[in-house]
């Protein structure tokens, strides 16, 4: 692995930031192999260097995978001066690791979204020409019908005249019409929205349930967050990248 800055490798742990590191590491408390390193610019592998802090091993991580069920009303950003984000629901030591939403979801709607610090993974699971599948529960004010569905599978022209991708709109039963899971493989703004709407319904309810190979845990409650799991990591990962997360869960409260 490409060498890094002594600073830089403690401030990504989430422990500290940067400036703190920088302090720890300027009064002796940072060691390899039992030798003070006083210098925050000094280089070394993350992956092979047997750092401690005040004695205790560093554990270091190279990337991040945060699921989050996010709730209404928070908005699918790092920051925001007038918004609560979703990395706002975090806590600060993983708000410290450069995490971002790995695509957007809109203020209004719920569900899964993808929180990492792995660029190379989000770009895979977003790029428009992957054409990863997208699944969501809709709510409707009118009820959808096999007409709808029909639309769907051809492929809806917005008032606009965007022409979207064909998509699956499958009504659920006992629902009055009014519910139904959609598929979509590209991600235009507010689509759901404005494909259902172009055949005269209004979205009352959105949630995502899934992103490609990744599915909403069910236990997690609007707010809530964990790790992914390693199989789940390995799901959505570009080849050729190792494996170093333990799946621990983590809830809103910690």
């Amino acid at each position: 692995m490409k060498k890094q800055r002594l600073d830089r490798i403690l401030a990504s742990t989430g422990i500290v930031s940067r400036k703190e590191a920088k302090e720890m590491i300027c009064a002796g408390r940072v060691r390899t192999d039992g030798k003070i390193l006083s210098s925050p610019e000094k280089k070394l592998d993350p992956e092979t260097a047997a750092l401690t802090v005040d004695g205790t091993p560093l554990s270091y991580r190279e990337f991040y995978y945060i699921m989050l069920n996010k709730p209404a009303g928070v908005i699918s950003a790092t920051e925001d001066p007038r918004e609560k984000t979703a990395v706002d629901l975090l806590p600060e030591r993983l708000r410290r690791v450069g995490l971002f939403p790995a695509g957007r979801l809109d203020k209004d709607t719920e569900g899964l979204l993808l929180l990492t610090s792995d660029g190379q993974t989000a770009h895979a699971l977003t790029a428009p020409r992957r054409h990863v599948d997208k699944v969501y529960f809709v709510r409707t004010d009118l009820e959808m019908t096999a007409g709808d569905e029909d639309a769907f599978r051809e492929g809806i022209v917005l008032s606009d005249g965007t022409l979207c991708l064909p998509a699956e709109l499958s009504v659920l039963p006992d629902t009055a019409g009014r519910e139904a899971r959609v598929t979509l493989r590209e991600g235009k703004f507010h689509q759901v929205k404005r494909m259902l709407l172009s055949r005269g319904k209004t979205v009352v309810f959105l949630k995502r349930l899934s992103m490609g190979s990744l599915v909403l845990d069910p236990t997690l409650g609007p707010g809530e967050y964990r790790e992914l799991t390693e199989t789940e990591i390995a799901s959505i990962r570009s080849p050729g990248k190792e494996i170093s997360l333990s799946g621990k869960s983590i809830r809103k409260d910690q």
